[in-house]
């Protein structure tokens, strides 16, 4: 059975409909619902569509996830219907980041919306943090002094564009760029477009539009990695590097 097969048939489950029911929702015949639950048929791009939105579950997450598997309880819910995957806890109801490796980085924009890909990133409880979904992303490059190349943001899920912060930091993610890290200045409501500063002032700002951005995460933290040889620079270490600094502010805290 396939995915989009056997989360149609989880959903509808869920809600306590009968595949009648479901049907009726819809619009269509009940015989066609068992033929998607069955994975005998595939249903079109305008039926996902109307899943989607019933369900409140991103297309993309219909298709590619295993919904069994996510705690739909835990999911943030944006705009009409997009969703973004849970906050992660661990068994003291501490938030959990996400890890993205440098070497994984370059398959975040397949991954970033499929329940297996950030099922499978390392994760670390870091309570330090505010409250809401974190996730930290390598750095390339040297265009945000003092970060260089290999260092680590750790950001906070932005829900709203409208929650842009003129002058603040964020890593965004778009379909032509894949994950950058700039300084997001002069948001045109009117023209739907932001600018994107570098820190390093031999490159240029340059605009983007806000509907081409598919996730934006603001600054909370970073770890600056030029100080280490590049044979530490592993999962292992850079989390290890991660928990201490909870045991510093700690320390910080008592004095």
């Amino acid at each position: 059975m396939s995915k989009i097969s056997s989360n149609i048939k989880f959903l509808r489950q869920l809600k306590g409909l009968s595949q009648e029911q479901l049907a009726d929702e819809l619009s269509i015949t009940r015989s066609r619902i068992g033929g998607y639950e069955e994975g005998r048929n595939e249903p079109p791009i305008d039926l996902l569509i109307g899943l989607s939105e019933f369900f409140h579950i991103a297309i993309d997450a219909l298709v590619r996830g295993d919904l069994k598997k996510t705690n739909l309880d835990g999911l943030m819910k944006v705009g009409k219907n997009r969703i973004l995957f849970p906050i992660l806890l661990d068994n003291d109801g501490n938030d959990m980041v996400e890890l993205i490796p440098l070497k994984a980085s370059a398959g975040y924009l397949k991954g970033y919306a499929d329940p297996d890909y950030v099922e499978r990133l390392p994760k670390m409880q870091l309570p330090f943090l505010p409250a809401g979904k974190h996730r930290s992303f390598p750095i390339k490059g040297d265009s945000m002094p003092p970060l260089r190349d290999g260092s680590y943001v750790i950001g906070k899920y932005v829900e709203r564009m409208e929650d842009i912060r003129s002058g603040n930091t964020y890593v965004i993610v778009t379909k032509d760029d894949g994950l950058s890290y700039k300084r997001l200045m002069n948001v045109n409501k009117k023209e739907g477009t932001v600018e994107c500063h570098s820190d390093n002032k031999v490159y240029p700002p340059y605009k983007i539009k806000l509907n081409e951005i598919l996730e934006m995460w603001e600054y909370t933290c970073s770890i600056n990695m030029h100080q280490y040889k590049e044979e530490e620079l592993n999962v292992e270490s850079i989390m290890n590097m991660l928990k201490s600094l909870h045991i510093e502010i700690e320390q910080i805290k008592k004095k």
